[in-house]
Formats: C-alpha cells, sequence, structure tokens
C-alpha cells in the first residue's frame, strides 16, 4: 500500500462519461461539474439519468456528439462492471476508464481474461456513501475528505493512474493505492463486516415489541444505523467479495462459540475472567481505529449536556462552548426517554473536561460528567 498527498491541485479538463448515475456517479458529477469539467451521464434507466440531469449532475450522452471523453467512470453494480468497463475501453479507444465498484480483484481478473486493454484502466473506490439510495440522495462534496483507493493492474500506464488520481483528487478525496486483493482483504474487514453484523443484529428486532424498543439509546442506535442500506446492492458486494468475508466470519464464529460457551456456564471457574478478556480485546481493537483527521487513536473525555427540546438550543450551546474557547472532537445527540429534553454528548481533549464543565454550569446548562 502506498499513499499520495492529501489534496493535490485536480487536473481533469473533461470531458468526462459517468455511467451509471445511482449516489456514486451522480455524486462524481455534480461534484466535477461544480469545478467547471464538462460531464456527460448515461444510465439503463431513463428515469435515473433524468434524474440526474435535472440536478445538475451533467448532460445525457447524447449530447456529447463526436468529442472524444477524457475519461470514463464506470458507476455500475459490480455485477456487471467488467461488462461494462470492457464495452468503455472498446467504445473510447483514447479514454481511460475507472470504475467505483466496492471489490476490485475479481473484476480485474475477469478484464484481464477477457484480454481488455488494462493499460488505460484503473479500478478505484471511494470509500463514501449514504444509507440512501438514488440519484436524489446525491451530494457533490460526498468524497470530500473521505478516502478513495486506487488499485491500478501492472499494465496499467502511469498516464492513465495519473487521470484516475486526478479523478479523486479533484473531488477533494484522500488518495491512496492499494494492489486488488489487499484491497479486497481490507474492505471485507471495516466495511463489508460492519454491514453484516449491523444487519444481524437489526434482525433480531423483528417482531420486538415496542415497549421493548423504546428502551433503546445510542448503543442500538449506533451499531444498527447501517442495517438500512440497500439489500440488491449488498447481494452484490457480499457474493463478489465472498472468500475474503467468509475468513472474517470464521473468526467471528470461533469468538461467538467461545462467548457462548463462557455464558452457558458464567459462574465456572474462568468464566468472568474471560468476559473480561473479550471486552477487553474489543476495547484493543476500537482503540486502533484512526482518530480525527485520519491521525493516531487519541482518548477523548465525554460530557452530556441537557437541552430544553425547542428551537435554537443546541445553536446557543455550541455558540457559548466556542465563547469559551473550547474545541469540539465530536457530538452525538439522543433523546431522553418520555421526558421533553434532548441530551447533546460532547467529546473534548481530557484536559478541558473539566474546564468546559464549569463554565457550562456557570452559564446555566446541566451537565452530566
Amino acid at each position: 500500500m502506498s499513499a499520495f498527498g492529501t489534496h493535490g491541485r485536480g487536473h481533469l479538463n473533461g470531458p468526462v462519461v459517468v455511467i451509471g448515475t445511482g449516489l456514486l456517479g451522480t455524486s462524481i458529477g455534480l461534484g466535477l461539474r461544480g469545478r467547471g469539467v464538462p460531464v456527460f451521464l448515461s444510465d439503463p434507466s431513463p428515469t435515473n439519468q433524468a434524474v440526474a440531469v435535472d440536478i445538475g449532475a451533467g448532460l445525457p450522452l447524447s449530447g456529447m456528439g463526436t468529442e472524444q471523453p477524457e475519461l470514463v467512470v464506470v458507476a455500475a453494480p459490480p455485477d456487471v462492471t467488467a461488462d461494462v468497463v470492457e464495452r468503455a475501453l472498446g467504445d473510447y479507444s483514447g479514454a481511460v476508464v475507472v470504475d467505483i465498484a466496492s471489490v476490485k480483484a475479481g473484476i480485474q481478473q475477469e478484464l484481464r481474461r477477457r484480454g481488455a486493454d488494462l493499460g488505460r484502466y484503473v479500478g478505484t473506490h471511494p470509500m463514501a456513501g449514504r444509507e440512501k439510495a438514488g440519484p436524489v440522495a446525491a451530494r457533490g462534496e460526498l468524497f470530500t475528505s473521505m478516502p478513495w483507493v486506487l488499485c491500478p493492474c501492472e499494465e496499467t500506464l502511469p498516464d492513465a493512474l495519473l487521470t484516475a488520481h486526478a479523478l479523486a483528487t479533484d473531488l477533494g478525496a484522500i488518495v491512496s493505492q492499494f494492489d486488488a486483493d489487499e484491497h479486497d482483504e481490507a474492505v471485507a474487514l471495516v466495511s463489508h463486516l460492519p454491514q453484516v453484523m449491523s444487519s444481524l443484529l437489526a434482525s433480531r428486532l423483528q417482531g420486538t415489541p415496542l415497549h421493548a424498543l423504546s428502551l433503546a439509546g445510542n448503543g442500538l442506535r449506533d451499531t444498527t444505523r447501517i442495517a438500512a442500506s440497500d439489500p440488491t446492492l449488498w447481494v452484490q458486494i457480499l457474493g463478489a467479495n465472498a472468500e475474503k468475508v467468509v475468513e472474517i466470519l470464521q473468526g467471528v464464529r470461533e469468538d461467538l462459540n467461545r462467548l457462548i460457551g463462557t455464558l452457558e456456564d458464567p459462574l465456572a471457574p474462568g468464566a468472568r475472567l474471560d468476559l473480561a478478556q473479550l471486552i477487553s480485546e474489543g476495547n484493543a481493537g476500537q482503540s486502533r481505529i484512526p482518530g480525527k483527521h485520519g491521525g493516531p487513536p487519541q482518548a477523548y473525555s465525554w460530557l452530556t449536556v441537557l437541552v430544553d427540546d425547542r428551537p435554537g438550543q443546541i445553536a446557543r450551546l455550541l455558540t457559548e462552548i466556542g465563547e469559551i474557547g473550547v474545541n469540539l472532537e465530536d457530538l452525538r445527540l439522543d433523546h431522553s426517554s418520555g421526558q421533553n429534553v434532548g441530551m447533546v454528548e460532547l467529546s473534548v481533549l481530557p484536559n478541558k473536561h473539566d474546564l468546559l464543565i464549569e463554565a457550562l454550569n456557570d452559564r446555566g446548562w446541566r451537565v452530566l460528567q
């Protein structure tokens, strides 16, 4: 793996053809159009394409005429990505072609098997998205400060790689380079496994009485947020990266079997130690997740401020924290069950924790440590 500079000056001139006007394809179009790059759109769904055109992501491909594109972005579903890339390489003999599918090795292998011109092809993966799908959910700023992985083939020409890099940096992404297998192994752990675990947890809520769900707090909401993702897309992603995901799930199964065995006799000698070790292993893993702005992990202090559930209260709180001179590292919102108050959870550097509590108390806020 290698890393590029984070926000280099973009240099795409266009035109750029985007094939596929879902969330990501339309967001790419919006982002490039916002930087003055001409974009032309194509989608098998006339409705999706029309919506993307209407919101300003580009013009219909039919309007490009005989002009040749500088770059073709294939934003097709994973199960047809190789087909669309192969066709684009043939249709646009002078263009670089990139895809943005979330799995890379299988597509690369299939294109090589078909004898495609891999010199002009770069597999890429922008690590950005939303739970909502389709062009109406697109945002031109979707990729800003988000990771964007380039997975060139051995055959990829230097100019093609530079063009793919320019696409990502023009859209404000943080660019890194992996080989295809390394990428698929990494996303199986940091992207595909979280989706599976979130979906499995959320599936246990089916049929749960509403009075039981009324006890849910941020823990359940945080861990099931991505369970609202598009099932059709995830069937394709998991199927395309099944081997890597299965390897990780086998390790999860071992941990679950270990936990089940311990809880079947929680008073047995060593059971409490084993439970503590399992939780501690989770602590150790969580502490390795990169911190703010991708920097090294850092421990923060949390406090909770109660706010009345009426307009302007959160804005007033944040304004006063700014006046106090404390920088927030993170912020989460929750609601008090059955009461007309909200709870604003604030994360600050440890050396600012007590100062902020004292200052907020002095200003009349109700603060919980």
